[in-house]
């Protein structure tokens, strides 16, 4: 199998040939839209944007074309979830749901051991504009480790692990006896537990330490977080658990970002003064449950306005994913700017992530790039050619395969 991934690798490396993208509206980053452009592709990087074009290179015609990098979603089930009512294509999904596993901490479970890049979704998703994912846990208190991938049919992570997941409130009560209170409590504990083991692990190996409330793998699997080496994203929807976070953080010194988020522009400038980051999906507009019922349609543009780096998302969704941009573009009709709402899907999540090289048209960065048949967060646009690490993908999927079977229906 090692054997088989190697020349896989080794034919994309060598099918990525030189490529030209002229005449297009280029967004090189958020804030840095020109017209009329080019974007010079080589040996899967960008070269540069109006630049030369070199000899023998493939040229896509991008007049009336709109060029953007690729999008990330930071919290995605696409390549852990297959069809999501079949158990034996779904991974990574703990809590109530999965009975077998009743104990709420899953901190040395790794998205990457349960990733498959041949799930039905990843070509959907990549159609859809989707360059990478950051395959992510769900459930328990504490999910476990995700990983980041780009969408091109690699098994081979970007980076792993990206961030250890947990969930607060009402979202992670389920594993703890329904009390959101209690959540904060055994996190803390798990926390306080983890930096015992790390401080003397020949101890904890002789028996030698008092009863923690984790297994070994589980607390080991927690010191890049104490160290700060990878983020915590908190799953939390009400001001409550957004507030518990925040001061688990600060307690800890600990690099954190807010998942779901729901209440979280009631808690702007806390955010904003912590240099917290939140993940949301700007759709969500019912509340998830009544601990969170304050939600606001102008979510996204509240936190941004107050300086809340915002990264947008579809939660785990894996079938779901494509309508990534059509997130966006509802924040942007609820008040998020349009350069935000590219940030949301392209450098806020690198960065919080640790994806160097990943969500801009600059010189030397990975060429992710996506031609859209015009502004990519018109639900009219379509994604005309996706580019992964210089390599041009195919945009065929199961749903454009059955579109294809059934478009003409035979004669009765």
């Amino acid at each position: 199998m090692r054997a088989l991934l190697v020349v896989l690798a080794a034919a994309r490396v060598a099918s990525a040939e030189p490529i030209a993208i002229v005449g297009a509206k280029v967004c090189v980053k958020p804030g840095q839209v020109l017209d009329s452009a080019s974007v010079v592709i080589d040996k899967g990087k960008i070269v540069g944007v109006n630049v030369a074009t070199p000899a023998g290179a493939r040229v896509i015609d991008g007049k009336g074309k709109f060029v953007t990098a690729g999008f990330i979603d930071g919290v995605s089930g696409v390549g852990l979830v297959g069809i999501d009512l079949e158990p034996s294509v779904v991974d990574g999904r703990f809590g109530p749901i999965d009975p077998v596993h009743e104990d709420p901490v899953h901190a040395s479970y790794e998205a990457r051991d349960g990733f498959d890049p041949r799930a039905v979704a990843v070509p959907v998703a990549r159609g859809g504009g989707i360059t990478a994912v950051v395959a992510a846990p769900l459930g328990g208190l504490v999910s476990g480790r995700s990983a980041a991938y780009a969408l091109d049919g690699s098994a081979t992570p970007l980076r792993a692990p990206t961030a250890m997941h947990v969930e607060l409130g009402a979202s992670g009560s389920g594993a703890t006896g329904g009390s959101r209170g209690l959540g904060v409590q055994l996190l803390r504990e798990l926390l306080d537990d983890a930096r015992a083991f790390a401080k003397d692990r020949a101890s904890y190996e002789r028996n030698a330490k008092r009863r923690m409330i984790a297994d070994r793998l589980d607390l080991d699997a927690l010191q890049p977080v104490l160290r700060r080496q990878i983020p915590l994203v908190i799953e939390a929807e009400a001001e409550a658990d957004i507030r518990a976070a925040l001061r688990v953080a600060a307690d800890y010194k600990l690099d954190i970002a807010i998942a779901g988020a729901t209440e979280a522009w009631r808690l702007a400038p806390e955010l904003a003064k912590a240099k917290v980051p939140v993940i949301l999906d700007p759709t969500a507009n019912l509340p998830a449950n009544l601990a969170a019922s304050d939600v606001n349609d102008e979510a996204a543009a509240v936190l941004a306005k107050a300086g809340v780096r915002v990264a947008i998302s579809t939660l785990g969704s894996a079938g779901g994913a494509r309508t990534l941009r059509q997130l966006a573009g509802n924040a942007v009709a609820r008040g998020l700017t349009w350069d935000q709402a590219i940030a949301a899907m392209t450098t806020v999540p690198a960065a919080l992530y640790g994806l160097k090289g990943r969500g801009t048209l600059e010189k030397g960065s990975v060429a992710d790039v996506v031609v859209w048949s015009g502004d990519p967060l018109e639900t009219t646009t379509a994604a005309e050619v996706v580019i992964i690490g210089g390599v041009v993908q195919s945009l065929e999927s199961h749903q454009t395969r059955l579109f294809e079977r059934y478009r003409v229906l035979p004669p009765r």
